[in-house]
């Protein structure tokens, strides 16, 4: 029973790990990165579609990405929908690919792009920590009904602890990563 509950917490606080990561590699450092485009959904054909669906990114030069359109006739919608995203990034239709230069970010761009990575980080160490909650009163309730012992209950709250801790460190790793890389000039 114990071991159900601490499978189900290591699955759920990875799931939010990846989360937090997939979050945060799409803020923009000022590097470019087929990443960033991540969260781009271009409307064409009558549907919005995520960009990698409708193009190829690449990123030839490191304040460069180039966005190649599977179908020609799709390249304004794609160049407007990267405009109107909250990057800041201005796209240009240059024969068959988009030409997304990327700038250097000013300091204040910086302090505002930490303190969203900030937030996202915070966002899912609360995820975390409402997954520890889960499982404890699930530990509590099996306790109680007599499926486990109290010393198992008491060995499994103290293995839930550490899952948390560890994956509690794990954010917290990418988060100094990812605010290196927004203060790398």
């Amino acid at each position: 029973m114990f071991e159900e509950i601490l499978l189900d917490l290591e699955e759920r606080a990875e799931k939010t790990q990846r989360n937090t990561s997939r979050e945060m590699s799409v803020v923009r450092t000022g590097k470019a990165s087929p990443a960033l485009l991540d969260n781009i959904r271009v409307e064409v054909w009558g549907d919005k579609l995520p960009l990698k669906q409708v193009a190829g990114i690449s990123a030839p030069e490191p304040r460069l990405l180039v966005v190649q359109p599977w179908d020609i006739s799709t390249a304004p919608a794609i160049a407007k929908a990267i405009e109107s995203s909250d990057l800041c990034l201005q796209a240009s239709i240059d024969g068959p690919v988009i030409r997304i230069p990327v700038p250097k970010l000013s300091d204040q761009r910086r302090k505002d792009l930490i303190k969203h990575v900030k937030n996202l980080a915070e966002v899912g160490k609360t995820a975390i920590r409402n997954i520890r909650r889960d499982a404890n009163d699930s530990l509590k309730k099996a306790c109680k009904n007599g499926k486990i012992t109290e010393d198992q209950e008491k060995k499994s709250m103290s293995d839930v602890q550490d899952i948390v801790d560890r994956a509690v460190k794990e954010i917290d790793r990418l988060l100094k990563l990812k605010e290196d890389d927004i203060l790398e000039v």
